[in-house]
């Protein structure tokens, strides 16, 4: 996992062992893991396989991996060429995990290895020149081939004839020693290794009909010297080909952004000095406190607060909104973004992990290696599916050898081609990884693409209340006292036990005791105990006064107060009533439009808080929410979340608060808002980075349209199947159409997972 500030990795000689011991070192661990889970030995990597080509690919990294001592889990995308692997530091070290990865013919580098974009540029320049030798070298064979199809009997002399195949045969070996090279070096990998990848049927089918080609040259009259096949055997490597390298490009657009996302952090930046001036240094020298210059144009290594300079910046990546916002001095800028207009000084307030940029790196990261159920599925299937390719083309060779032997290999080198898998395991994943990367572009982070899957059956929306249809920042209104209690007194009181509290309330109460009216006492707040649901409980000391406090809802303070047309919060102690203070909230403008289209969309939506029944009726009946539920806690909230199930309902909860912990793990799809609390954030599957409503929405409509590119590839790759074999087999398809029809098979598929990036967003604004 990138880690702001961490050093860059020398790229990893692919047989050097030493190179990769040097992994070992704990200091460099934090370039490409980061800490799981409570276990201080527990590590998660990200790494890029280089060499992938289809599913089974993938299935035999994950073998190799899972089968090293000390390896927790292991997740390998044939979509992203991104494995995720959890380790015991106790128990292995990261060079025996990526050495048993090299043993069967991959490499692994670190997922922010620097150099990742450069090497995947002369990757796709050499698939470029194996692409265009294979086409010119395609071109003059069919040249030479095109007199043997139109020529009259006696046209053509044995001689001619001759020089016709001999010029064919010389034309056609810079395409098997040159063009050809990953498909044989692939296969013999996995010949070496006992696995079975796309590949191996395509290398034996190309060698098959070069070889039948051979001998018909070498030997005219021979069994196999009625005809030649090298335009078939060109024509077919240079579809391949096409497929290949069109496919690597289109996949290169999301490595591409991933990649961009991660290294969207600069490498240096200038920081004020001993003497007084700044100077230039490596961003993993920066230390907390530090006083950096932020030039227009550069990005923001670290998140902090601006303490000279006016300037507009670009935070889209963490709310999804595409304009500059204004930040001055006072104001906090964030890792990640870019300065935009005037150089600004930055006081570092967090680096590395405590950043939300290095949050939404974990997130994106995870999302592109985990595996719907639907991928995971196909990835199973594609080894004895593989399997069961050879042994029809072997069993297919057999039927024919009798009449015709030339005609046998030449059929089983189309059933070989025409059933490649590549359609089949790109199906799902293409789509899936499309569809996250729209969605993060709108400020939509996707934890777990299963999650996708499960959204597109979604038909009930549950919403909590405060802080995701209200805003977050609510507003002191009037206060009630004791007699005796100031209220400058009594909210320094209330305050100091808030301010052990995330709740929106609670910020309320701090941001309204930090005025210069009442920063009159200084009270503070022992053995506090949060109470999910209901309020905060603890000991108030200041000097030698001390009592116990309770701030919260009217039942939970022991109060037996009529109930107030306001959304209220109160005070009490050991003598009872202290308190109560009315906190004011706005609905969210994109509140009432979002429940709207929800409902339009046939979504029953319903609303569950645990503030008091009549400020929920009063926030559902603004928004159009008829379903309403309040004064619930967490028991209850899931309680009725479980009923709705129960009913057969699939069910997704938005919410931000503490005590929407449970209910947004029992729900089928959860949403947490991007200000809401880690708990909340952990048992989300998608966590929404601006506080837009819309984007549960968006989310929505783009996981039924995603399931529907999904079936509709998923369809095809299999109509494609079963129409291409059985003509295989009967020897109506020559090698060099199965060659065609498997490459436009597989690009049909990713094109059209590509049309989810250009996926028309639901609109901004009430």
């Amino acid at each position: 996992m990138p880690i702001a500030g961490s050093a860059p990795l020398t790229p990893i000689a692919p047989h050097s062992g030493e190179a990769l011991q040097l992994l070992d070192d704990p200091q460099e661990w934090s370039a490409f893991s980061r800490p799981y889970g409570k276990t201080a030995a527990c590590w998660e990597s990200s790494v890029v396989i280089e060499g992938m080509h289809c599913s089974a690919c993938s299935f035999t990294v994950e073998d190799a991996i899972a089968a090293v001592p000390g390896v927790l889990q292991v997740q390998v995308s044939a979509g992203s060429h991104r494995a995720r692997v959890i380790w015991s530091a106790e128990q292995v070290q990261p060079s025996a995990w990526m050495l048993a990865i090299q043993k069967r013919g991959y490499r692994a580098m670190p997922a922010n290895d620097v150099f990742a974009s450069e090497r995947r540029r002369v990757e796709t320049r050499k698939a470029l020149w194996r692409w265009l030798v294979a086409g010119l070298c395609m071109m003059q064979v069919m040249m030479y081939a095109y007199p043997a199809y139109t020529a009259h009997p006696g046209d053509l002399t044995a001689e001619m004839e001759r020089l016709l195949r001999w010029a064919s045969w010389v034309l056609s070996l810079p395409v098997m020693l040159f063009s050809c090279g990953p498909f044989f070096g692939n296969a013999l990998r996995d010949l070496r290794r006992g696995s079975v990848s796309m590949d191996l049927p395509v290398a034996i089918g190309i060698a098959i009909t070069f070889a039948v080609s051979s001998l018909g040259t070498f030997d005219p009259t021979g069994v196999f010297g009625r005809a030649v096949y090298f335009d078939s055997l060109t024509m077919f490597v240079f579809f391949l080909l096409t497929g290949r390298w069109l496919e690597l490009r289109l996949r290169d657009r999301t490595a591409g952004s991933l990649e961009a996302l991660m290294n969207r952090l600069p490498e240096s930046l200038e920081r004020l000095n001993a003497e007084g001036g700044f100077e230039r240094v490596a961003a993993r020298r920066l230390l907390v406190g530090d006083l950096v210059r932020v030039h227009p144009g550069e990005a923001f290594a670290a998140d902090g607060v601006v303490e000279q300079g006016q300037t507009l910046v670009d935070e889209a990546l963490l709310t999804g909104e595409y304009h500059a916002l204004r930040r001055g001095p006072g104001t906090k800028v964030v890792a990640g973004s870019h300065n935009l207009s005037s150089t600004v000084q930055v006081r570092v307030q967090a680096l590395g992990e405590q950043t939300r940029f290095a949050q939404i790196v974990a997130l994106m990261q995870s999302a592109s290696t985990t595996k719907p159920a639907t991928a995971a599925l196909a990835d199973r299937l594609a080894r004895p599916f593989l399997i069961g390719v050879l042994l029809a083309a072997g069993l297919s060779c057999l039927w024919w050898w009798q009449t015709d032997p030339e005609r046998a290999l030449m059929v089983a080198v189309a059933v070989l081609v025409v059933t490649c898998p590549c359609a089949l395991s790109l199906a799902t994943p293409a789509a899936m990884l499309a569809a996250a990367g729209n969605l993060a572009r709108g400020g939509v982070m996707v934890r777990n693409l299963q999650a996708l899957e499960a959204l597109s059956s979604v038909d009930t929306v549950v919403f909590d209340k405060t802080g995701t249809l209200t805003q977050e920042a609510m507003v002191i209104g009037a206060a009630e006292v004791r007699a005796g209690v100031s209220v400058a007194e009594a909210l320094q009181m209330a305050a100091a036990l808030a301010a052990h509290s995330l709740h929106p309330a609670s910020k309320a109460l701090c941001a309204a005791s930090s005025l210069p009216a009442y920063a009159a006492s200084a009270w503070t707040c022992e053995a506090v105990t949060e109470f999910a649901g209901q309020g905060l409980e603890g000991h108030a000391v200041q000097g030698a006064q001390e009592c116990l406090l309770r701030l919260g809802s009217a039942r939970f303070c022991g109060l037996t107060r009529g109930a107030s047309d306001s959304l209220r919060v109160h005070v009490s102690d050991a003598q009872g009533w202290l308190a109560s203070f009315e906190l004011r909230e706005e609905v969210r403008a994109q509140a009432a439009r979002a429940v709207a289209l929800l409902q339009q969309a046939g979504v029953q939506v319903h609303l569950l808080s645990g503030d008091d029944a009549e400020s929920v009726q009063r926030v559902a009946a603004k928004i159009g929410i008829v379903q309403v539920r309040g004064a619930c806690s967490p028991a209850e909230k899931l309680a009725v979340l479980r009923d709705l199930q129960a009913q057969g309902r699939k069910v997704a909860m938005v919410g931000d608060g503490l005590n929407d912990g449970p209910v947004l793990a029992g729900a089928h799809v959860s949403f947490a808002f991007g200000q809401a609390v880690p708990l909340a954030q952990a048992q989300s599957d998608f966590i929404v980075m601006g506080g837009q409503l819309l984007a549960v929405v968006q989310a929505l409509q783009l996981s039924r349209r995603t399931m529907s590119v999904v079936r509709q590839n998923l369809w095809w790759a299999l109509l494609y199947n079963v129409a291409g074999v059985p003509l295989a087999i009967l020897g109506l398809l020559p090698a060099w159409l199965a060659g065609l029809g498997m490459a436009c098979s597989s690009l049909l598929v990713v094109a059209n997972a590509l049309r989810l990036t250009a996926s028309a967003q639901v609109p901004k604004g009430t």
